[in-house]
């Protein structure tokens, strides 16, 4: 895959996707409803870790360089600066989105709860799409799923709820929280990324159709 030029305005972007789904994990986790396919494996990690839920960005970050090591070794073309883009703010960034959930959900009442779980899931949605349309690397999961795509030679939206089924029952089996929003996001999160990527390509950002 040709990436696209490194420069400050889309490294820039891409660290505001980043933060953008970093806040959308943290979201979904601290509402109760279950995680997305991707933050339950986090929430796995950390209760597998026995560490408490402050600890969640610290868990996303074990998890995202282990994928990491896998990724150089299984599709190194998905690999780049851009990956560390990804990478190194991450943690802090879910770790931002428990702040600011703890910041502004003055209840813990179901509505607000989810009302919470529905903003999670678009921000995780629109900040994947972004950092892909930037195009200057992927994040270590969806490398995988790219990399899935190649060899299956399968749309990404289908090869992308596949894999979510997948990261679920892992998840599941760690110990992280399953819910509604996870078999929710596990049929929607593929659909709605390429839906944002569309929407980004034409009125916002320039890149290859990566996802297609």
């Amino acid at each position: 895959m040709e990436q696209g030029k490194i420069t400050i305005k889309s490294v820039l972007a891409a660290v505001f996707g980043v933060l953008l789904v970093g806040i959308g994990v943290a979201f979904n986790n601290c509402a109760g409803f279950g995680n997305d396919s991707v933050g339950i494996v986090y929430d796995g990690i950390r209760m597998f870790g026995g560490m408490d839920q402050t600890q969640l960005g610290m868990a996303s970050n074990v998890v995202n360089l282990s994928l990491l090591v896998l990724l150089f070794f299984i599709g190194r073309r998905y690999v780049s600066v851009g990956t560390l883009v990804y990478l190194l703010p991450y943690g802090f960034c879910v770790d931002t989105g428990n702040f600011l959930y703890r910041l502004f959900a003055f209840s813990e009442s179901t509505g607000i709860r989810v009302v919470f779980s529905v903003i999670g899931c678009m921000l995780l949605c629109l900040g994947v799409a972004i950092y892909i349309t930037v195009d200057i690397g992927v994040d270590p999961f969806t490398g995988i799923v790219l990399v899935m795509r190649d060899t299956l030679k399968k749309e990404y939206r289908y090869v992308k709820i596949g894999f979510d089924i997948t990261l679920i029952a892992i998840g599941t089996a760690l110990g992280g929280k399953l819910g509604v929003v996870t078999v929710i996001t596990a049929f929607s999160v593929g659909p709605m990324i390429q839906f944002f990527c569309g929407l980004l390509k034409k009125y916002c950002l320039k890149s290859e159709n990566v996802i297609n």
